[in-house]
């Protein structure tokens, strides 16, 4: 392959296949894998963010999977200044770094780069500081409802610093951190598609993949989480189940359903990134078939 590799980016709704995908390809181009998953960051949520497992992930490096606790807000701020780094070393010892997920927003972070934040102002953050932690979670929940809405407002760092970015950059930190450096980014990425029904079947299918593997104890035993792992796909729909308020299969059902639509918002997004490569997979490809036509195209393009 190039002796100058670039990031590859593998995108896709849930259930397309992309971790297998993503591990073939690895090994065809000399890869490692960095997770593009808001959920798969987090220790303890192997089956509910469908992590790939430690045989899999022993195949080639994968970086930023398994490293937070759940009880940790996550963002696409703190997700780019912790993707950058990786990319950028693997970069330096002559790999590719393969991003692989589909949270859209984190994605974006990396390959349109985030507008800047202003920097601290110490006699702000002094006046901050002298406020309550009440006072401050009702002032960012006043002036910017949708940052208060996943910012933990019991973390005073988080929500001193919201309201600091608000305050300097006179617009809302949410609106800001949505804002991009790079219109029309050099890269290549692929969007891996499957028809709607096909999708729908895997879907299904893994959801029942999850309930054997275990899904039911892993949320048992999750502590506090995060506003930002509280919605994770499974913890919702299972807490009631635990609760008795709907039965495994009502349960399922939810699950699947919400998953659905889920998938139907990220195929949305990634079609509105014109960067991104459409690649349909039919009921005949397989991880190996998809990795090898990748591959191809990689090396042409680079």
């Amino acid at each position: 392959m190039n002796a100058d590799p670039k990031t590859i980016y593998l995108t896709g709704a849930t259930g397309t296949g992309k971790s297998d995908v993503a591990i073939e390809l690895a090994k065809l181009i000399d890869g490692e894998i960095v997770n593009g998953d808001a959920y798969q960051v987090y220790q303890g949520f192997d089956v509910v963010a469908a992590i790939p497992n430690h045989s899999e992930r022993a195949e080639v490096p994968h970086h930023l999977f398994c490293c937070l606790d759940p009880s940790e807000t996550f963002d696409a701020v703190r997700y780019a200044a912790l993707a950058e780094p990786i990319i950028a070393e693997i970069i330096s010892r002559g790999k590719y770094p393969i991003v692989v997920g589909g949270s859209g927003l984190y994605i974006k972070a990396l390959t349109h780069g985030l507008a800047p934040t202003p920097k601290g102002d110490p006699n702000l953050r002094a006046a901050l500081d002298s406020l309550e932690l009440s006072e401050l979670g009702a002032w960012l929940e006043s002036i910017d409802p949708d940052g208060a809405a996943t910012t933990n407002l019991k973390n005073r760092r988080y929500v001193s610093r919201n309201l600091e970015i608000a305050l300097l950059a006179g617009q809302r930190a949410s609106d800001l951190k949505k804002q991009w450096q790079r219109d029309t980014p050099d890269l290549i990425g692929f969007h891996l598609t499957r028809d709607r029904d096909l999708l729908k079947q895997r879907i299904d299918e893994r959801t029942y993949t999850m309930f054997a593997a275990g899904l039911v104890d892993e949320i048992r035993a999750l502590g506090e989480l995060s506003e930002t792992a509280e919605r994770a796909i499974g913890i919702r729909e299972v807490r009631a189940l635990l609760a008795g308020e709907q039965s495994e299969s009502e349960a399922i059902a939810a699950i699947q359903q919400s998953t659905r639509r889920y998938a139907k918002r990220q195929g949305t997004w990634f079609r509105r990134e014109k960067a991104l490569q459409s690649v349909c997979l039919d009921d005949h490809a397989n991880a190996m078939s998809v990795a090898l036509a990748l591959s191809e195209q990689i090396q042409t393009i680079s």
